[in-house]
């Protein structure tokens, strides 16, 4: 099974600035006739606030000519507590009803897929204990699928015992419960998006893949962390084991946020660091 995962498209109807590596990547994903397409969020500029993003992009990834599973990103439904667009019922309610489920379960040749919304996790929130109690079920009910999860955000950035890193990875509380199901459950694969990073590496025996956005890339504006700093998609090929090509795909162009930042997202010049876009 070949598994395509594109993230951090953002497309919008009038902040056009990434729109122009929509139609490359699309015949890119056709021309490689995958099994599956799983989009790992961002698929909208600013679909938390602006409806005619989120319906414009779920138009443009709808008409792609292979089944797509997608996940929410921060800009699709908000982000932590505190920030300039927190994620709400609100926000999750129009994603459900323009794109999709925020969390889904598919199984396919001998492997149960798992799709997490990951901005949840952290807020303490009912709609977050409901998720945990649900993947638990997902886990254990896998039977003798091997498991593989997807996420917008990734588990952790440099270590996985480091402490808060506020917008970049998931929280330290709910990533030590991730980690200790994702353990237990003997999970082959987290993959995530979010960093506009290229990176894979291991925890435990569960490789973990951060695949790089399709839009843009982050220059010095933002802290170093791993990975490359590319624009294209990853390849999850999925047998008994898990083989992942990062791919820079060569028809897109390499945009650089830090160029626009102010065009594309005024509010991170004004957010409450680590709050800031990407």
């Amino acid at each position: 099974m070949r598994i395509i995962q594109i993230t951090d498209t953002h497309l919008s109807p009038s902040k056009a600035h990434f729109n122009a590596n929509w139609s490359p990547l699309a015949q890119w994903v056709a021309e490689q006739k995958p099994d599956l397409v799983v989009h790992t969020g961002d698929l909208s500029i600013d679909g938390a606030d602006i409806e005619d993003d989120l319906a414009f992009s779920a138009g443009l990834l709808n008409a792609l000519p292979v089944k797509v599973l997608s996940l929410p990103g921060n800009h699709d439904i908000g982000h932590m507590p505190g920030s300039p667009q927190p994620v709400n019922a609100t926000r999750i309610d129009r994603w459900r009803e323009m794109v999709g489920p925020d969390r889904w379960i598919h199984d396919m040749d001998g492997w149960r897929l798992v799709g997490l919304n990951s901005l949840i996790l952290g807020n303490d929130s009912l709609e977050e204990e409901e998720q945990f109690d649900w993947l638990e079920d997902a886990l254990a009910e896998a039977e003798t699928r091997r498991i593989a999860l997807f996420a917008h955000k990734p588990l952790f950035v440099d270590a996985a015992d480091e402490g808060e890193t506020g917008y970049w990875s998931v929280r330290p509380a709910p990533r030590k419960r991730l980690l200790d199901l994702i353990g237990e459950y003997d999970v082959a694969l987290h993959a995530s998006g979010h960093l506009h990073r290229a990176w894979q590496g291991m925890h435990n025996d569960t490789s973990l893949v951060w695949a790089p956005a399709s839009s843009f890339v982050v220059g010095d504006m933002e802290r170093d962390m791993p990975g490359q700093r590319i624009v294209g998609a990853a390849i999850h090929t999925l047998t008994d084991t898990v083989e992942t090509d990062i791919v820079e795909i060569g028809s897109l162009s390499r945009f650089i946020l830090d160029d626009v930042i102010e065009e594309v997202y005024p509010r991170a010049r004004i957010a409450q660091a680590p709050e800031t876009a990407a």
